[in-house]
């Protein structure tokens, strides 16, 4: 416990600086497993993320192997055949009789009737290719085998795009969920330690948050609740609620209950995602729609609901506005740091998004269709405009692989924003929103001091990562560097701990909330009302500069 009578640097005192701490400790211990795994000294260490199921929850505490081929080019049923056993997927391919022709089999290459496989084909421009299963799995994960419809001969062309093969159940995952979690708490107290607090207590109360995130992604990853698009944070969030509005929060998990450290650990951690290699793959038209939609959005909605709605609170309004213009969760997460919301602010604005983010999720890709519009563009629109990264990637993949990938690019050149974005909130509110009219206006150094230290720590993953890692990685292992690092780095640890902070975080938030606050932040319907003339608002805008982007300034981009 730190001495109350001695005055401590802010870089050690204050919870903002160690939310930069943390996740620079996780980034630098994350590139020394990438280093020491290239270089051979060690396998690849992973942060397991819980994995899915049917019919059978334990499934959730197995990991998965999904091996996806792109064929660029047409292929045969014998080529497919061949790229299958060249990637080897934990299963074997093979052409074999059948009356009329030949079938493609592909059956999993392990013992045991849980050791299954599931096989997802998504080719264009050929003769169609359907499976049945051999010994489904009794959990509804796949099965042993897979067996194609009949061919008159193995020279058929399939045509190009995707081919999926997943092995479930390759190992379990339990014991290193555990051990990143004991990590990840001794890290934290070490930090909830120096700030003066009892690290015993906060210990304790952690791992019962830990439970409750385990069971929010347990009921997410359901295969049926997953497609409803209900993510983790939805269930993280009604847990906390139900406990703190039925029993009341204990006293004893209270010490655990650090919404703000966990959510700006995590936002730092997701400034790592953001590789501007990858962000400059769809060029200007990308550009076009994310960086000139978003901040026009935001800028329209806060002053419609602030001078047309007169909405008491502002941090509401720029939350929605936020999330509705970026990308749902993390932008508003962001903007409720950067203008110090209340946990109510943030669990509404969070609440609406994630209910909005489901319907636009499914009926978009409908309406797409309907109307007969092109790929790129519908996939541009919907990059644009759906409120979450995986509600956009799972929407983009109902209009086919190319559109799955451009909605998802557009989606992250968007999420560069979250640093800028809660740049210039925090810089706004500290000068203009919570400034003493009476008062003179603020010092650089009292702006200094307000500023949340997490967007430096947001702003400064994504350039170390971009323009240090990047070029390091590629330079040291001869090869890609943005995949050596997503794959090494972002996808082994950053990204699975990333998660596990935002769904600790959403627990917290729910744990701090009660009924009665957030019916208060209802103001007659005033922030439905400011998300559904902003979400329109966006919609329309999208919709034209993707237009403009794609098929007239730049038709030729993809």
């Amino acid at each position: 416990m730190a001495s109350p009578g001695k005055k401590r640097s802010p870089l050690i005192a204050l919870e903002d600086w160690w939310t930069v701490w943390f996740g620079l400790v996780i980034i630098l211990v994350a590139t020394g497993f990438a280093i020491a795994h290239y270089s051979g000294d060690m396998p690849l260490l992973k942060v397991p993320k819980m994995g899915g199921w049917v019919s059978n929850p334990t499934d959730v505490f197995y990991a998965s192997k999904k091996t996806q081929m792109k064929l660029k080019e047409d292929v045969t049923l014998a080529q497919l055949a061949e790229e299958i056993n060249a990637k080897k997927p934990k299963a074997a391919a093979t052409i074999v009789p059948a009356s009329g022709g030949v079938q493609l089999r592909i059956a999993s290459d392990r013992d045991g009737d849980k050791a299954v496989i599931k096989v997802s084909p998504n080719l264009m421009g050929g003769e169609a290719i359907k499976f049945t299963k051999e010994q489904p799995d009794s959990g509804g994960l796949g099965a042993r085998a897979y067996v194609s419809n009949v061919f008159p001969s193995e020279s058929v062309n399939l045509g190009n795009g995707l081919f999926t093969i997943t092995a479930q159940r390759t190992n379990s995952i339990i014991l290193s969920i555990v051990i990143a979690m004991i990590l990840v708490g001794i890290l934290t107290a070490i930090g909830v330690a120096v700030m003066g607090q009892d690290p015993k207590k906060y210990l304790f109360a952690f791992f019962i948050l830990v439970l409750l995130a385990v069971v929010s992604y347990l009921i997410a990853n359901q295969a049926q609740i997953k497609g409803w698009g209900l993510s983790y944070a939805m269930w993280a969030l009604l847990f906390g609620l139900l406990i703190s509005n039925t029993i009341g929060t204990p006293e004893w998990l209270k010490p655990g209950i650090r919404t703000e450290m966990y959510i700006k650990t995590g936002l730092v951690l997701l400034g790592a995602e953001i590789l501007f290699g990858k962000i400059l793959s769809l060029g200007a038209p990308g550009l076009m729609v994310a960086w000139i939609v978003t901040p026009t959005v935001v800028i329209f909605m806060y002053i419609f609901g602030v001078k047309f709605l007169k909405m008491k609170s502002k941090c509401l309004v720029i939350i929605i506005a936020a999330a509705t213009s970026v990308c749902g969760v993390s932008a508003a997460i962001a903007a409720a740091g950067a203008s110090r919301a209340k946990k109510e602010e943030l669990t509404m604005g969070v609440g609406m998004t994630l209910i909005f983010t489901v319907l636009m999720m499914v009926f978009m890709p409908m309406a797409i269709k309907y109307m007969g519009m092109n790929d790129v563009l519908g996939a541009a629109w919907m990059g644009g405009t759906i409120d979450s990264t995986g509600a956009v990637v799972a929407a983009g993949s109902m209009l086919g692989p190319r559109a799955e990938t451009v909605a998802a690019v557009v989606k992250m050149i968007q999420n560069v924003l979250i640093g800028v974005l809660g740049f210039f909130i925090a810089v706004y509110w500290v000068t203009s929103v919570d400034r003493d009219p009476n008062a003179p206006r603020p010092s650089l150094m009292e702006v200094w001091v307000r500023f949340p230290k997490f967007i430096i720590g947001f702003i400064g993953a994504s350039i170390l990562f971009s323009f240090v890692l990047v070029p390091v990685f590629g330079s040291m292992f001869d090869g890609d560097g943005i995949k050596l690092v997503e794959k090494g780095v972002i996808k082994a640890i950053t990204n699975p701990l990333r998660g596990w902070f935002f769904c600790l975080a959403f627990v917290a938030i729910g744990l701090e909330s009660n009924f009665k606050e957030l019916a208060k932040q209802m103001e007659g319907g005033k922030p439905m009302v400011l998300y559904v003339v902003g979400q329109t608002f966006n919609l329309i805008l999208t919709l034209l500069v993707a237009w403009l982007a794609f098929m007239v300034v730049f038709p030729n981009s993809i």
